[in-house]
């Protein structure tokens, strides 16, 4: 039985037992080959299918998921059992057929999933980690490509396509350590000789660093750096889930001046990406969404749930992880601003990573972190490693006042983001 067939049997099925009915399903292939005491390791070759149903009566929502395709009728029965220990809610329907009003970029039509490949890449890191002084820990080279399709019993029937290719490597001299990846849907973005490059040298350049005295500075955060602050903090305050929980300091503020006035942020799905998508989770269309534009706030995120419950409409915003339902996310989320001076005028201290982001508090946006492979940069050139040091601070504030946005905004996950200034901020050091 084909995936088409397979689908339309759930359906059939499922409206029988309950008011609406929706299929989720994926099937992939992929190669990943790791890197073990700088060479080629384990190299894998393998393929994917997944399905996740979910059916709603009475307002009850019920959801399972199963991997094996023989066992789509107790993956049915299973959401029907969920879901009637679910507690009803406000439920308007899923979504009908509709129009799109872009095209997505999320696949490499030309992308080779195979080992050779792979294999490839995994030669051009490790030729770029031979420019510095360094032995390799780890790494790996990533090929994938999948086919995602969703259907439910209001008619809605979409397919898509996405790939990736994701490269990392970790290096160490004596006791600095460099890391560095790169992940895009396409094969010509992935510069894996650069990346190993890059990691080596940061490994390379990072012994011997000196004590920094715990004092304020003014710091420039990498792209990397930068995600993971705004990622963890930012990104759930635009969530209208959290914001009609009162989980978001952003609730009450649409339409005032909260930060810079150089700072926009926006959900592109149509943007080039990992996200790219003209449906989202749930098969409502998505569109470009302004969340924040020269600092003042916008508007928030829904799915269908959030909305319905709340009396909003679903901004397309639902996303999967895994075999999870669906919940509220970004597809191609843009960190932007105005470029009136390079981020690395004067003197300042540079952060390529933080360790540590996942503890901040999402409500406050206070947080406290490990800063990796920090230098001191003077117009625009790192200078001189520091040694181990922890930032700590609140990422509210800290968009209040930017100094500045690089040119060198790059993916990290599905934000994108370039290096950002941020002035008179704490710094624990000795």
């Amino acid at each position: 039985m084909n995936g088409e067939d397979l689908i339309e049997m759930v359906l059939r099925e499922g409206e029988r037992l309950a008011d609406e009915v929706e299929v989720f399903s994926a099937r992939g292939q992929s190669v990943s080959t790791e890197i073990k005491k700088g060479i080629i390791g384990v190299a894998e070759e393998s393929e994917a299918w997944s399905m996740a149903i979910r059916t709603v009566r009475n307002g009850r929502i019920g959801f399972s998921s199963t991997g094996d395709p023989d066992r789509w009728r107790d993956c049915l029965d299973a959401a029907l059992a969920s879901g009637r220990l679910a507690t009803p809610q406000r439920w308007e329907g899923f979504p009908g057929p509709a129009a799109f009003s872009g095209v997505p970029s999320s696949a490499d039509r030309g992308l080779e999933v195979a080992v050779e490949d792979a294999a490839r890449m995994v030669d051009d890191l490790l030729a770029g980690a031979a420019e510095h002084p360094v032995d390799v820990i780890g790494g790996s080279a990533d090929l994938g490509r999948s086919h995602l399709s969703i259907a439910n019993s209001n008619g809605i029937s979409y397919d898509m396509e996405r790939t990736v290719v994701g490269v990392s490597l970790e290096t160490i001299r004596e006791q600095s350590t460099g890391y560095e990846f790169d992940v895009s849907p396409f094969r010509n973005d992935i510069n894996p000789r650069a990346v190993g490059e890059l990691a080596a040298m940061l490994a390379a350049r990072s012994l011997g660093g000196r004590d920094i005295e715990t004092g304020r500075y003014d710091i420039v955060l990498s792209p990397v750096a930068a995600a993971s602050l705004i990622g963890q903090v930012l990104v759930p305050a635009l969530s209208g889930r959290n914001v009609k929980a009162g989980r978001s300091p952003l609730a009450e503020r649409v339409g005032e001046q909260v930060f810079d006035g150089s700072l926009s942020v926006y959900d592109d799905p149509f943007a080039p990406g990992p996200g790219s998508t003209a449906w989202d989770a749930e098969g409502v269309p998505t569109r470009r969404l302004v969340f924040i534009e020269q600092g003042v706030v916008r508007g928030f995120a829904y799915d269908l749930k959030t909305g319905y419950r709340y009396g909003e409409e679903s901004t397309g915003s639902a996303v999967r992880t895994g075999n999870e339902p669906p919940a509220i996310g970004v597809h191609n989320l843009f960190i932007n601003g105005a470029r009136e001076r390079e981020p690395g005028y004067g003197r300042a201290v540079w952060i390529h990573d933080v360790v540590g982001a996942h503890t901040a508090n999402p409500f406050s946006g206070d947080f406290s972190v490990e800063v990796s492979n920090p230098f001191w940069m003077e117009d625009g050139e790192l200078i001189e490693p520091i040694r181990a040091a922890m930032l700590s601070g609140n990422v509210f504030e800290m968009l209040g006042e930017i100094g500045g946005f690089g040119n060198d905004a790059r993916r990290v996950g599905r934000l994108t983001i370039p290096s950002i200034r941020l002035n008179n901020q704490q710094i624990i050091g000795k």
